[in-house]
């Protein structure tokens, strides 16, 4: 592997020009294809495999014509300063806004509040239903100003209206994720090298591979079914590892510029040792992404599917743009001390045709004093008990509050207060009670009753006289009459954790209320939906962990060819997926800070989010696993002792993982500008992740671990070590057949350096 991109470095170097332009020529054509591409598709809500599914699906069958995603407004009316809506003033501005809107181009049906008994028993508060025969996607503006129109008009009577559901569903706030991330990186990437051109190139590079990627997604979007929010995961994502691979060849190519090498070697050398670790690593993000298709959820696997892409991309710039681009510049990324150095060294030239015979050949060298990463190796290696208990304790209690872990789906409850949702929602909850803001569904098949009236009839007493439901609607039949729905209200919240016990309960009486009455139903809903698909993402928690886990476990005893190193990185990966989720549980459904991060609804945990959280960090995990653990055993197998090599390992890597690890912090912790909790729970999740492994496991369990085990953790058994391939990721086959490092101010660099 090393000396395959030893070569293909080589090649990048020379034929700069045409790499550049390559990629320059793939940027337009994807652009071009994204311009001409069709609109791309909104997120499926198909969940297949689950009840709730089954009965929409069923709803779609018995009731054509009838979309079960249909947007749908409900106009809620607050009387204010102790009035009644069932004054006449009122009743008389109600009435007014329902006829507006009915009259609307592409509304269905419009039901007064009044003739549907949807008023509170003190008659404050009261709604009206609109639906209509588009989705919430399809909605003309035109029907969207009739409705807001309306709306005003209602409130200037003297009512407080507030609309909720999906017709007036408003986009959250926009944060500045993207522009604080780049901004943040800048700044620690100026630091850690301290020249502007080694800290715009990796940028540079990122924002290249993420233009590609996302003009990729959004041209391939209506074939692939990639929607916008494949696109925000990709840019995340696609920033994220972009400037951290870039910033591994760089800060290599700056080590081996120091030891001597010509710009085009020292390229080469860069891209064949920490190019090698850039492959493996991309790989193990690769597998995580992917695995997410084990899930079943076709949503969840789009995501991973343009995820990997976009981190493929990343890789494949990182192996060739880098060293090209270097090939412009060479110099220009070296410390401001070492450009100075070969500049007075060129100027004590003799001339053209000879060489200043007194020069060393050598690049001046910096006295500086100890890394802190050699300190800090030094003070693990040698406490090593103590540093690994203190790791596993604190990780540990970090993570206690997961077992309290509660998934759903945000709702309205979770949005801001300052939108109409949230305020339409607060508004029902206290007119009609907790439960009206989350009723349950329930779609009766009586195809094989002897008398479908009476089978609907017991279905709805039965579920009228089970604990937790307040009320039940009428049936509503369709055409043929071998269908009804029923609306079943419950006591408690959407979000509590009573109303999924209750749907538990009613899908466990079932089959004696079937038995009774000759009728099957179904639970749906988007309360019974949300409980559906964390019940459904809890079950492939497990087989995807063995999956992914599994997979990576094989590759890393390819890369470091040892058994015991794999296993420390699969605990060590628990260790902080589980701190994570903890610290998410503790601000996002426990409250505990919740102002801080600026969450104004606590409640369960996003069902998608674990699973997607153990996809991601456990491949950005193994990004730290490989770039640190590979220079510690390059340093052992070239002869140091196992605490030594850890500590060399640490002078050469930790500086530029620290640097790495606060680049994604920064990229994820931005999202959190945004206004969605959703997002804020992402970012927060992510950036949360990424600060135990890479601070916490990587630079204190890692180290400790191996300064326990010895040369032990480098042990594989015989058979095993013939099986496996070898990959040389360390570069030893390059350090047996490097040139000696010779003169960097001499003729062939200079030739090199040329300006082009």
């Amino acid at each position: 592997m090393a000396t395959f991109l030893h070569r293909v470095a080589h090649w990048a170097f020379r034929r700069r020009r045409t790499v550049v332009l390559v990629w320059v020529a793939v940027l337009a054509a994807v652009f071009l294809g994204a311009v001409n591409s069709s609109e791309a598709p909104e997120d499926s809500a198909s969940l297949p495999g689950i009840e709730s599914q089954q009965a929409f699906d069923l709803l779609d069958e018995r009731f054509p014509g009838t979309e079960a995603d249909g947007a749908e407004a409900r106009v809620v009316f607050v009387a204010e300063d102790g009035q009644q809506v069932t004054s006449t003033d009122n009743r008389s501005a109600v009435d007014t806004l329902v006829d507006e809107v009915a009259d609307g181009p592409q509304v269905a049906e419009a039901t007064s509040p009044f003739d549907a008994h949807a008023v509170s028993e003190d008659a404050s508060t009261a709604y009206a239903t609109i639906t209509y025969r588009a989705t919430a996607d399809d909605l003309t503006e035109a029907s969207k100003e009739a409705l807001t129109d309306a709306v005003e008009r209602a409130r200037d009577a003297g009512l407080t209206v507030e609309v909720g559901g999906s017709a007036l569903e408003t986009e959250p706030a926009q944060g500045i994720g993207e522009v604080l991330g780049i901004l943040v990186a800048a700044v620690v990437l100026l630091l850690t090298f301290g020249s502007l051109a080694a800290a715009g190139l990796p940028l540079l590079t990122a924002v290249l591979g993420v233009g590609i990627s996302l003009a990729t997604i959004t041209a391939l979007g209506s074939v692939l079914g990639f929607s916008s929010t494949v696109g925000e995961l990709a840019m995340m994502l696609g920033l994220a590892v972009g400037i951290d691979y870039s910033l591994f060849v760089v800060s290599r190519y700056r080590e081996e510029r120091g030891k001597g090498h010509p710009a085009q070697e020292a390229a080469a050398l860069a891209v064949g040792t920490a190019g090698s670790a850039v492959v493996f690593a991309g790989l193990t993000v690769v597998i995580a992404l992917l695995g997410l298709s084990v899930v079943g959820v076709p949503t969840l696997t789009r995501m991973g599917v343009g995820s990997a892409g976009t981190v493929l991309v990343g890789v494949l710039i990182a192996l060739t743009a880098v060293p090209a681009l270097l090939g412009f510049w060479p110099d220009a990324v070296l410390p401001r001390r070492d450009r100075e150095g070969r500049r007075r060294t060129r100027s004590r030239r003799p001339g053209r045709f000879g060489r200043n015979r007194n020069s060393k050949g050598t690049t001046p060298t910096r006295t500086a004093g100890t890394p802190w990463g050699v300190r800090w190796a030094r003070f693990v290696t040698r406490r090593p008990v103590a540093v690994l208990l203190l790791t596993v304790v604190g990780l540990g209690a970090l993570a206690v509050p997961s077992l309290n872990l509660r998934m759903g789906m945000p709702g309205a409850e979770s949005k801001p207060t300052t939108t109409t949702e949230r305020r339409a929602y607060d508004a029902l909850a206290a007119g009609f009670g907790p439960g009206f803001n989350g009723p349950l569904t329930v779609v009766v098949d009586v195809k094989g009753a002897d008398d479908p009236a009476a089978a609907v009839t017991g279905v709805s007493d039965r579920l009228a006289g089970t604990e937790g439901i307040v009320s039940v609607s009428p049936p509503h039949f369709n055409a043929a009459k071998d269908t009804a729905v029923v609306s079943a209200v419950p006591s408690t919240g959407p979000a509590s954790e009573r109303t999924q016990d209750l749907v538990r309960t009613i899908r466990d009486e079932r089959p004696a209320i079937e038995s009774a009455t000759g009728a099957e139903f179904r639970v749906t809903g988007t309360t019974a939906l949300n409980i559906d698909v964390g019940q459904k993402m809890q079950d492939a928690l497990v087989p995807y962990l063995a999956v992914v886990v599994g997979l990576a476990f094989l590759l890393l005893m390819v890369v470091f060819r040892s058994i015991l190193v794999p296993v420390k990185a699969a605990l060590g990966f628990l260790l902080s997926v589980g701190a994570a989720l903890g610290a998410i549980v503790t601000v996002f459904q426990e409250g505990h800070g919740a102002g801080i991060f600026g969450v104004e609804e606590t409640g369960p945990i996003m069902s998608t989010m674990p699973i997607f959280l153990v996809g991601i960090v456990f491949g950005l995990a193994m990004d730290y696993q490989v770039f640190l653990v590979s220079r510690i055993r390059e340093a052992h197998i070239h002869g140091e002792q196992p605490g030594q090599a850890v500590v060399t390992g640490f002078r050469h890597s930790a500086q530029v993982v620290g640097a790495a690890a606060l680049i994604m912090m920064a990229v994820f912790g931005g999202f959190m500008t945004g206004g969605e909790s959703m997002v804020k729970m992402v970012g927060f999740g992510l950036a949360s992740a990424v600060f135990f492994d890479a601070f916490v496991v990587r630079m204190a369990f890692v180290p400790a671990v191996l300064a326990l085990l010895g040369k032990r953790a480098w042990w594989l058994p015989g058979r095993l070590d013939r099986l496996l391939p070898r990959v040389d990721v360390e570069g030893e086959a390059l350090t047996r057949r490097a040139p000696a490092p010779y003169d960097a101010s001499g003729d062939d660099d200079r030739r090199e350096s040329v300006t082009v």
